[in-house]
């Protein structure tokens, strides 16, 4: 186990450059530029002309090295060791400019949006989006394993039948709907919590709750056959011999078994939440 986690550390910096090399190339295949846009005034060409020159989105294999020597920090690490940083910030100094702010990891300005870069734009949204989407596969976590729980102990009961039916409305409406259908029904009709507001734990229920339900339809599905198929193993009707309890056997031994599938989409699932 630890030599297969070795080796996959070796290999991401090298997953991540081939990733990032067909990302950008597809990027550049595309006709147009983000320095176009189909509607308003269009600048002249002479100052598109300068302002391709200066983003480098004029020479792709220029413009490839460069941002890849930013955003990897490289060139952050080579001018503190040769000491250009320093060198640079007194120049400005003496012809009374301020000394330019670097980052290590410096993904570059904004093509978007004026005067903002895109390290600022993710500082400010990913801190939210970690919390929403922590919180989501949380409320995920507990809601499918409980219900999937409750449908392999009590097949084909009302129990049953009616998480099923709840995992399939889950997984059929869009996140877009349930949040709709949650805002109408708890913050306008009966007045608990508030729309659109962002600062607490009680702002943070209904988002994290609508984007957890279709996590969680897919979850309980996924607990419930694993269930079923290790409660009916033949090590179950063994530890049953043994006079283990119901609860022992339902969550040391069947649960444990069936959470291994759950492992290979957790992680695909928090991507898509954080995201």
């Amino acid at each position: 186990m630890f030599g297969l986690i070795v080796r996959r550390l070796v290999q991401m910096p090298l997953i991540l450059a081939v990733i990032y090399a067909l990302t950008l190339t597809l990027a550049w295949a595309v006709p147009g530029s983000p320095l176009t846009r189909p509607e308003g005034r269009q600048p002249p060409p002479e100052v598109l002309m300068a302002m391709e020159r200066q983003y480098k989105l004029d020479n792709f294999p220029q413009f490839f090295v460069s941002y890849l020597d930013n955003a990897t920090g490289l060139k952050f690490v080579r001018e503190r060791v040769n000491g250009n940083a320093k060198r640079e910030d007194a120049r400005l100094v003496d012809i009374g400019a301020a000394p330019r702010e670097r980052r290590v990891f410096d993904l570059g300005p904004s093509l978007m949006y004026r005067d903002r870069n895109v390290n600022e734009i993710i500082g400010a949204s990913l801190p939210i989006s970690m919390t929403l989407g922590l919180a989501a596969m949380l409320i995920a976590l507990v809601i499918g394993l409980g219900a999937g729980i409750i449908g392999a102990v009590r097949p084909n009961s009302l129990a049953d039948v009616g998480t099923l039916a709840v995992a399939l409305v889950g997984i059929s409406l869009p996140n877009f709907v349930i949040g709709t259908a949650l805002v109408l029904i708890f913050p306008v009709w009966l007045g608990w919590g508030s729309v659109a507001t962002w600062g607490g734990v009680r702002n943070m229920i209904l988002p994290a709750l609508t984007l957890s339900l279709p996590f969680a339809a897919y979850i309980a599905r996924l607990t419930r056959m694993g269930m079923i198929e290790q409660l009916s193993a033949d090590y179950i009707r063994t530890a049953r011999a043994k006079g283990f309890t119901e609860g022992v056997i339902w969550f040391r031994h069947a649960l444990r078994n069936a959470a291994l599938p759950l492992a290979t989409i957790l992680g695909l699932e928090l991507a898509l939440l954080l995201t």
